[in-house]
């Protein structure tokens, strides 16, 4: 029988009813660990879990309600026992125009994005060095972190200090054993048709033209879809990665090199 790299290994994914998280959740427990379905639809929670079987469980978590993390790691450790991987993949998305921004629709990205990741994954972190856990921690980050984009400003901010906090976790927690990477995604067909209808608001586009032309400019050949993550989900979740720190990785068809 094939060994399975995940075998009786307890993750957490936020954000994941649905996307990519889901995608990582369900190749999580294909590859034999427990997985704790975080969302902040409860309702969705319970369904993706009831879905995925017995090794799901739903949790209702909001990451930007940081005060409640410890409580809910706290929860998860009690329902599993421990948690031996962390798939910070909560986030949220939106664009204006660099004269239009307000300090709420900043707050808000920021809100989710940066602070509820950090704090979820503090969190985290301090429950496996508590334990003695030699955990892996991935940021789901995105292109968008990468480079500036005129529409995207406060989105490619939070995006570009997932980034620059994976690299400070990844150094400050590997004398614990535990490592924290990230994944880039690139352009992902999971809640594209409704980016695509913001680009036709803002570049004043027919519906459908911005998700086309972006599709066609990756090298691969066609637009990313939430399968494609998880390789390197559970790469980086594996014991293959022991020797990665601080790394993000690029997941998205050629778009970007670094």
């Amino acid at each position: 029988m094939e060994s399975k790299v995940l075998n009786d290994k307890v993750a957490v994914v936020t954000g994941a009813a649905r996307g990519i998280g889901r995608a990582i959740a369900q190749r999580y427990i294909e590859e034999g660990a427990y997985v704790a379905v975080a969302d902040i639809d409860a309702v969705a929670a319970e369904k993706t879990a009831a879905e995925l079987g017995e090794r799901a469980s739903a949790f209702a978590w909001d990451v930007a309600d940081t005060a409640a993390a410890r409580a809910m790691v706290e929860r998860v450790s009690l329902r599993f026992g421990r948690i031996d991987i962390l798939v910070n993949n909560a986030g949220i998305f939106d664009m204006q125009p660099i004269l239009e921004i307000t300090e709420a629709e900043y707050d808000r990205i920021f809100d989710i994005n940066v602070k509820g990741l950090l704090f979820t994954l503090q969190a985290v972190a301090r429950d496996m060095v508590d334990r003695g856990v030699s955990g892996k921690i991935i940021n789901i980050a995105s292109q968008a972190g990468r480079r500036g984009e005129p529409l995207v400003a406060v989105y490619c901010a939070s995006k570009a200090a997932v980034i620059s906090l994976t690299q400070s976790a990844g150094l400050a927690l590997i004398r614990h054993g535990i490592n924290v990477n990230g994944i880039s995604p690139g352009v992902v067909d999971t809640s594209w048709d409704n980016v695509d209808a913001l680009f036709a608001k803002y570049e004043n586009r027919p519906l459908g033209e911005k998700k086309r032309l972006v599709g066609e400019a990756v090298p691969f050949g066609r637009i990313g879809q939430a399968d494609d993550l998880v390789g390197a989900g559970v790469f980086l979740a594996s014991h293959h990665a022991d020797y990665i720190v601080a790394q993000t990785l690029n997941v998205d068809g050629g778009n970007w090199m670094s």
